[in-house]
């Protein structure tokens, strides 16, 4: 959506200078604030839609802004009404850089009661926008981007949530260097294609052992809702040829509660933490599972949990040997092997995990890469792998990556190989979307047709290797270990005829030139 409309996105680019001229140029701590701000905007909205929602039907709904809000750490008492959105933004700037910092941003982080994980990671929270006037303009320009959205949902055909969602993801986006941990936001339709092919459903348990702002998590959030939806067959394919629709405001309060209690997310940076949250928040999980936890440390003690496992693990990085979890036994501190570990750990018999590793972990050498990969082999029935081209993840990183898909404990007899040439954008830095969808359209559709008793064609794009095969190489899973070249057999002319073409050629050029030295008189 937000690639053909150039009004939003130029809103959003204001936003972003906006904060950068008033003084908060690290990319983070400005998503911090404008996720703040864009929560309030939210929350004053929805819960207005629920109230008039409820005089329509004739429910019961209790507003969050009914009532009084009593200030932590004073005694001062505050009618709620006065933290409305509706109520603050027509405040003058000092009073509302005030009130928004003192009122407005206390009563934001206690949201969800005490005990919630949202209030837990909220708590060392702080709302830093300096200036008065920074704030009056951030609050305009949000509310022009708000009002583009309801403009576009009601012309365009998208609901206002996820054009909501997909304004968020554009803000997340900006977010253009790795982490110190190896951290990089995963492109969507990579997320869409691995939730297309481990097919998540109503009632699994989701798990992200390293979640980040959790895109892996809406990924399945949204890939389950759309199956929910009875009319999806009616909806078109987005830019990426994946069908999808967010149908959270007409789902049962049962179907919600499930949903709810599906997805659960991991990080050890508090700031994603609090980013997944808001963003799962945003695209209408009211109370996600997202936790501040090292799922690689003795501290973590989940196991066998999960039906579905979606991840991007850090590809580098290393743990403090004396804090990796007893039940990892790889005798490694690098955490893209000690990951793989971890998630089959994690899932319970049968559970089925989409993995993206870089491509040293499918042939590299050492003692426990190879270790690794055995699991995969030996422990799972390691269904795909497939290789994905070197800018997948630009401007993030430009390091060459493959997806696994694994079921724990099944048996492994075949593994299916597909080597992706094109993602359906530019594998330079700018990733500009190109025509058509790339190969992603034809991995889910031959992954789904794959049939390992017939003949297998190596020269292919895709193609199935026995077990026995990967076992003689030490469990290589690289694609290029099996693929055979396509050797095209080239006929030369006889070298007599190629000498007598040269001879002709230099004639041609030698009159060439006398007639050229005749006009110039030089002859």
């Amino acid at each position: 959506m937000l690639q053909n409309n150039s009004v939003l996105k130029s809103k959003i680019d204001q936003l972003w200078n906006k904060f950068w001229s008033g003084g908060i140029s690290n990319p983070l701590t400005a998503i911090e604030q404008i996720t703040y701000l864009l929560f309030m905007k939210r929350l004053d909205d929805l819960d207005l839609k629920r109230i008039s929602d409820a005089e329509f039907t004739g429910e019961e709904y209790t507003s969050k802004f009914e009532g009084v809000f009593t200030i932590p750490g004073t005694e001062q008492k505050v009618d709620k009404q006065t933290l409305r959105w509706s109520h603050f933004r027509r405040m003058s700037a000092e009073e509302m850089l005030n009130h928004v910092q003192m009122k407005v941003f206390p009563f934001l982080k206690m949201l969800n009661g005490d005990e919630s994980p949202f209030t837990h990671h909220m708590r060392n929270a702080v709302f830093i926008i300096p200036k008065p006037a920074l704030l009056v303009e951030a609050i305009s320009t949000i509310d022009e981007i708000f009002s583009e959205i309801e403009k576009d949902a009601n012309h365009g055909g998208q609901t206002f949530q996820d054009i909501q969602g997909d304004v968020y993801e554009m803000l997340l986006s900006e977010i253009a260097t790795a982490g110190k941990n190896g951290q990089f936001r995963t492109p969507r339709h990579i997320i869409k294609l691995v939730a297309e092919l481990v097919e998540p459903q109503l009632g699994n348990r989701i798990a992200d052992p390293a979640c980040g702002t959790g895109g892996f998590l809406l990924g399945a959030y949204q890939y389950m809702v759309t199956q929910l939806d009875k009319n999806k067959k009616n909806l078109k394919p987005d830019e990426d040829g994946f069908i999808r629709n967010s149908i959270s405001g007409r789902l049962t309060k049962e179907v919600s509660g499930i949903l709810n209690d599906s997805l659960y997310g991991y990080d050890i940076d508090v700031t994603m933490v609090r980013l997944g949250l808001m963003n799962m928040m945003m695209h209408g999980v009211d109370t996600p599972h997202i936790d501040y936890k090292d799922t690689l440390s003795k501290g973590f003690t989940e196991s066998n949990q999960f039906q579905i496992i979606m991840a991007n693990p850090p590809f580098t990085g290393s743990i403090d040997k004396g804090d990796i979890n007893e039940s990892l036994k790889l005798g490694t501190t690098k955490t893209e092997l000690l990951f793989i570990e971890n998630i089959y750990n994690l899932l319970k018999m049968g559970g089925t995990a989409g993995v993206i590793v870089p491509q040293g972990v499918l042939f590299s050498s050492g003692k426990a890469f190879i270790e690794a990969r055995k699991i995969l082999v030996e422990k799972c029935e390691l269904k795909a792998v497939i290789n994905m081209p070197s800018g997948v993840f630009k401007p993030y990183a430009g390091v060459s990556t493959a997806i696994l898909i694994f079921t724990k404990g099944g048996e492994t007899e075949n593994v299916w190989f597909y080597d992706m040439h094109s993602d359906g954008y530019s594998l330079d830095d700018r990733r500009t979307k190109l025509e058509g969808y790339g190969d992603l359209q034809d991995i889910v559709m031959q992954y789904m047709l794959r049939d390992q008793t017939k003949e297998s064609n190596r020269k292919e794009k895709f193609f199935f290797v026995p077990k026995s095969d990967i076992v003689k190489e030490k469990y290589d899973l690289s694609i290029s270990r099996y693929k055979e070249d396509v050797i095209e057999e080239v006929d030369y002319e006889n070298p007599a005829v190629i000498l007598d073409k040269l001879k002709t050629m230099e004639s041609e050029i030698d009159l060439e030139l006398s007639e050229l030295e005749e006009m110039l008189g030089l002859k």
